[in-house]
């Protein structure tokens, strides 16, 4: 007998999986209902109905649709800044580390999750929470950039710190247009070009 709509069949209801597996399960239906309907408009009977779960499950590992959603954009965020990190730390080559970490913005719009328009494109940034977490991941990416120009060019904390807020904004933007546009530029030649654009500048400060 067909279960009624919106309610997981009997077979769903029975399988039973480790919380944590189970958490992951129901952050990427979260996700999935959320880039497509935006916060405001999805619903957790949506999410709930997305993971093939009861809406009581789904309320045992999240209270609300606003921890929900924390919890996603925090993923999220932790993606990106392990990309920006892991970029830096690829070489010791500075041309070859602007390469790396404008790469690693194509790389992060570019999931077929598109998981990067709830970090920029949320709907939901007159909620605190969001604004502020959305605020330290640009803080953030700017000091890991800012702490190696400082190094190597012999500039103030400061100083440093504006070139990179240019450098990972740079990044940012492109990648955001070009994954919006319809991707018309191979994904490697559009990474060459924006961080050749960087590199022009930025090169042009002697290394200390």
């Amino acid at each position: 007998m067909t279960a009624p709509t919106g309610t997981p069949s009997a077979d769903v209801r029975t399988v039973r999986l480790p919380r944590p597996v189970r958490r992951v399960q129901l952050l990427a239906a979260a996700r999935d209902v959320f880039v497509r309907s935006g916060y405001h408009a999805a619903a957790m009977d949506d999410i709930a109905e997305e993971a093939g779960v009861s809406k009581p499950v789904l309320y045992q590992h999240f209270p609300g649709k606003l921890d929900l959603y924390l919890a996603l954009l925090d993923q999220s965020i932790e993606e990106l800044l392990a990309r920006i990190r892991d970029g830096l730390a690829s070489t010791t080559d500075n041309k070859l580390r602007v390469t790396a970490t404008t790469q690693a913005y194509f790389d992060f719009v570019a999931e077929p999750t598109s998981a990067f328009r709830l970090v920029f494109e949320s709907d939901l940034t007159s909620e605190p929470a969001v604004r502020e977490r959305v605020e330290r991941l640009q803080q953030e990416c700017a000091e890991l950039a800012s702490a190696v120009i400082a190094e190597d060019a012999g500039l103030s904390a400061d100083e440093a710190h504006l070139l990179a807020v240019g450098l990972i904004g740079s990044a940012q933007v492109s990648a955001r247009y070009w994954v919006t546009t319809g991707q018309t530029i191979d994904r490697d030649a559009a990474v060459d070009l924006v961080a050749t654009l960087s590199w022009r500048g930025i090169s042009r400060f002697p290394r200390a």
